[in-house]
This record gives C-alpha cells, structure tokens and sequence, in this order.
C-alpha cells in the first residue's frame, strides 16, 4: 500500500518509514527537512515542503493518485518549550494541520492516522487511563495535540472523512536493525539525557520534584521502544478500516487508541533499569517542578489489541540497548 507520511525524516517518522518498507508498503515522505541519514531511503520518494502547503500536496497526490492513507506526525513536541513558546505550537501543530487536512479533503484522500499524544489526559487514580478517561491538558503542546484531534474529529462528521488518532505515550529508544535513532543532542526525552550522561557530555540527571503521588515520588510514564510504535502504525494501516467495525458502534469514523505498554515505570525506575543494563551508576539531582510537568499515566492498550491487533512486545531494556548500539554506530559514522 501506498502512503503518505508527514514529518516523516524525523526521529518517529524515520522509524515509521523503515517499518513500513520491512513490511510491503511504500511509504511517501512530505517534510521541511532532510537529513542525510535516512537520505537513501527517501530518494525517490521524498517531497520537501510545508504540510499547509496546498501546492506542494498538490503535487504529490498528482504524480501518486494512489497514496490510500495520510499519516501525519509533523509536529512540535516539546512540553516545556511549548509554555515558553505558545504561537509558535498552536500554529504548526493547529493551525497548519487544519489546513493539512482541509487540502487532503479537497484532494479526495479521506483517511488519516494522526499521532496524538497520552499528554491530553488527566490525572486518575492508578494513573491507568483508556480512552474514555477524563481529558485535561495542561500544557499548550498538549493542547494542540487535544484540539487537532477535536478538528479532526468534525472534519470527519462533516466531510465523511475517517481518522484513527494513535495517542503514544513514551517511546524511547532505536531501530533495532541498527539503521536509525534519535539525535540526543537535539531531544529532551528522559533517554537522551541520560545517554548524554553516559557520553560524558553531562554528569548529572536532575529529576524535576521527588514528591509526585507515585510509589517513590518522581513522575510515572509508559516507557516503551519505538520499534513498537512503528509497528503499531503500520498494524493502523493494514486494519484501518476494520478497524472501525471491531471498535465500539459510536466510533463509526473517528477512533482514539492508546499506544503504550500498559506498565508504568516511574523516572526513577527507568534509570535503575539504565543502570542494571550498563553496570554504570548516575547521579542523580532532584530540583523543582517545571511549568507543565504532570504526574503522569500509562495506558490501557486492550483497545489498541482488539482492533489494530497490537501490543508491545519489547522491554524497556531492549529499548535501552539498541538506543546504545545507535550511540556506537554514530561514532563509527564520524
């Protein structure tokens, strides 16, 4: 199958692309930027533009007329960056994805897959959330992920449009072929910091308050490897559209699913799992609470098992151990 993938030469999107090749489909890339390490894989189906970009969509469903499904993971990600910087979130992940999807409409391709975020979600006791539970972002990143869907969610009501929106908890780590991972010196994510520790680039890991309600006071989170989530978007694309009829008779054309684990481990948990795979001990800092820090949550995934028929099938080790066969493939590379 044929599809379009947005932001698709980034960390999720590289994966994605990989995954989606491994297994029979051809995924077409719309993004601002190339980087060299995935260059060979979008030779020769890459398009450089912006995803409001009416023309250069245009272009792409015109020499593709038989691209099915629009998978749109082009964002800004950032918790703490989006309070400091609120316009530059809303209109990139809101304002421009309207028109992403207001184009598709207009062009005749009428299925999305939209990666939304597990930040959306209150807090509830047990910190398990399903679909259904209570929704309440509290940063603006989490916001726009929480308005697009509401935007995808009339479109689809309005335009006979159909959406499944994949709501990723914490995937962490890398291609476990070897072939891509995440830039550590340009992400914040709880594995980054730590690998920068491990590569001598820091020498401390601050854990932002010790006194969450969780079972050691330091947030909890769905941990899980990003070999999972590419997974979970390709089993999105293969059961897209029984997917639909497997769900509960009021998702007719419009589907949240969760995609996470179903475990949660809290931030100091996941550094002694670091710890235990690398035999190295890091220090750790405790300081105050950042704006729009949360106490966290983990998923339910039997939604995600019943009608895509995906699970998490790797541990957080695994995950740890290709992120640091990624670090020593970099190294050779320079």
């Amino acid at each position: 199958m044929k599809v379009l993938i947005t932001g698709g030469s980034g960390y999720l999107g590289s994966m994605i692309c990989y995954a989606l090749s491994d297994n029979g489909h051809k995924p077409y890339i719309l993004d601002i930027c190339r980087p060299e390490s995935v260059s060979y894989l979008t030779e020769n189906n890459f398009y450089q533009g912006d995803i409001g970009d009416r023309e250069i969509l245009s272009k792409i469903f015109e020499e593709n007329p038989d691209i099915e499904i629009v998978i749109h993971f082009a964002e800004k990600a950032t918790v703490w960056d989006s309070v400091v910087k609120p316009y530059e979130y809303y209109h990139a992940n809101v304002v421009k994805s309207m028109e992403l999807f207001n184009n598709l409409k207009d062009l005749g391709c009428k299925k999305i897959i939209f990666a939304s975020s597990a930040a959306i979600y209150d807090d509830v006791p047990g910190f398990m959330v399903t679909e259904r539970s209570p929704i309440n972002p509290r940063s603006p990143f989490a916001r726009t992920k929480y308005m697009t869907e509401m935007i995808l969610k009339d479109f689809c009501v309005a335009y006979d449009m159909c959406c499944i929106v994949l709501r990723f908890f914490n995937p962490v780590g890398a291609d476990p072929k070897g072939r891509t991972g995440l830039d550590i010196k340009k992400h914040s994510n709880l594995l980054s910091r730590v690998l920068r520790i491990w590569n001598g680039e820091e020498n401390e890991f601050k854990i932002a308050g010790n006194d969450w309600t969780t079972r050691d006071g330091t947030c909890i989170r769905d941990y899980f490897h990003i070999w999972d989530l590419a997974l979970a978007v390709v089993n999105s694309v293969e059961n897209f559209d029984i997917a639909f009829r497997r769900a509960d008779n009021i998702y007719k054309n419009f589907l949240p699913i969760n995609i996470g684990s179903g475990v949660g481990v809290t931030v100091k948990e996941f550094l002694f799992a670091f710890q235990n795979v690398t035999g190295e001990k890091i220090k750790i800092v405790y300081t105050d609470r950042r704006p729009g820090d949360v106490c966290g949550s983990y998923a339910n995934i039997n939604r995600a098992k019943n009608t895509i028929e995906w699970e998490a099938k790797r541990t957080i080790e695994d995950a740890i151990i290709d992120a640091l066969k990624w670090e020593e493939i970099k190294k050779q590379k320079i």
